[in-house]
């Protein structure tokens, strides 16, 4: 059939409706013939349910042409609702605007409720209608350790190369790789120089990009044992994370004036890791690194092991003042000291053998014994010093153990050099 024919058809389908018809179904229909009778004559004193809509407004109904008219909106009888129901839905204007133009002419009792059933049951409104309101926000719950959820998006075509950007859940700190082409290989080649870092993490989210949901991904992801969550498509806010991510590099590379983009790239991440998080509050180095890397600004800061160095100076002032600088050569001959417990002499004749750090050195007692003293523990000595022999029963650990008996040191006594002055005890002490 031609076009215009079916077009004049549907559109003949629905007749105005006049104030003579409204007259009749008011007269055929039994409760709006009683209402307009009690309008007239007066309300009974109580009235049946199917009047309480009518009678609540009985001060504000008038009758005009025998319709009944609520305001100056006339009162639609059952056998005309549908009917105007599809005039005021001719145009699919929606809901509210139904409700608006509906308050301007017609009502009966529910017309609300009618009006969002007759728009609902409108497969044209059904199949255009708008996004509903969003769900409530369910955030991602915060990791406990660093890495151990991560999310992965792509930033690009940005400056003419393609950016694989990830970052920690838990500390907000951000790897960013620049590459040609987003694929799958690069992908997992770059995650893998990641994952060399910093470990295998529990969790990666991405989105459905081509290069996540490859064989070759999914089989990286199953290998390293590592759960693969995936995003509902179209739906970005669900990898919010990873998009803010993105946000916040594209701003900050541009505003880098200076240097090659892949030096833009390293300041850029510099300064972000050591600048504090927005929702962690700390900045993301000191979380995933668990210190706080160095920067210019650490030069405006006192330095701690300049107090520490100026401490130990003075430490050493102190001590020193009572010190005797006390250095050996190899061969020199010494007496060291004889820590045994069942030491009949405190000294003990031997030769300096080799000197081992700083005030330390390893001496060769008469028994060819080699030990290890510090210099505190080391007296000088004449070569010609008669020393008599004794016996090394000591508990000393043996750096290496006698091999022979030849000694080249002459075996007297030393003269210890001590005060002769009489001795007087304290006055406490006397009775």
């Amino acid at each position: 059939m031609p076009e215009e024919l079916v077009f004049l058809m549907e559109t003949l389908k629905i007749f105005p409706v006049t104030i003579k018809q409204m007259k009749r179904w008011t007269d055929r229909n039994p409760v709006m013939a009683s209402v307009r009778r009690f309008v007239k004559q007066g309300w009974p004193k109580s009235v049946k349910s199917e009047f309480h809509p009518h009678h609540s407004r009985k001060l504000e109904l008038s009758i005009q042409d025998g319709c009944l008219l609520w305001g100056s909106r006339i009162i639609v009888p059952k056998l005309g609702r549908e009917q105007l129901l599809s005039l005021l839905h001719e145009g699919h204007p929606g809901i509210s605007k139904m409700k608006g133009l509906a308050r301007s002419y017609v009502w009966w009792p529910n017309i609300d409720a009618d009006i969002e059933a007759q728009v609902k049951r409108c497969n044209q409104c059904q199949l255009n209608h708008p996004s509903p309101p969003t769900v409530p926000m369910h955030p991602w719950e915060w990791p406990e350790r660093p890495w151990e959820r991560i999310h992965i998006d792509y930033a690009g075509p940005f400056m003419g190369k393609m950016f694989l950007l990830v970052i920690d859940a838990h500390s907000r700190w951000m790897e960013v790789e620049m590459v040609n082409v987003a694929s799958t290989q690069n992908t997992i080649e770059h995650l893998r120089s990641m994952f060399s870092r910093f470990g295998l993490p529990e969790v990666m989210v991405t989105d459905n990009g081509s290069c996540f949901t490859s064989n070759d991904f999914t089989e990286f992801a199953k290998r390293n044992q590592i759960r693969h969550v995936k995003t509902a498509p179209y739906h970005p806010s669900s990898n919010g994370l990873a998009e803010r991510a993105v946000q916040t590099f594209k701003l900050g590379i541009k505003k880098q004036t200076n240097g090659t983009l892949q030096t833009k790239l390293s300041r850029f991440l510099f300064h972000y890791r050591l600048t504090p998080n927005a929702t962690t509050g700390i900045p993301p180095a000191e979380l995933m690194l668990k210190c706080r890397p160095r920067s210019h600004l650490d030069l405006i800061l006192p330095s701690m092991k300049g107090n520490i160095k100026q401490q130990q100076l003075k430490q050493k002032s102190q001590h020193d003042v009572h010190s005797r600088d006390r250095t050996f050569k190899q061969g020199d001959f010494v007496l060291v000291r004889n820590f045994s417990r069942r030491a009949e002499t405190q000294w003990l004749p031997g030769i300096i053998k080799e000197f081992c750090g700083t005030n330390s050195y390893k001496v060769q007692l008469n028994s060819d014994n080699i030990v290890r003293r510090h210099a505190d523990h080391i007296l000088a000595r004449q070569a010609d010093c008669n020393i008599p022999a004794i016996d090394n029963d000591s508990d000393d650990v043996l750096l290496y153990p006698a091999q022979s008996q030849a000694f080249t040191s002459n075996t007297t006594t030393p003269f210890l050099r001590r005060s002769q002055r009489n001795r007087r005890p304290p006055d406490r002490f006397k009775a």
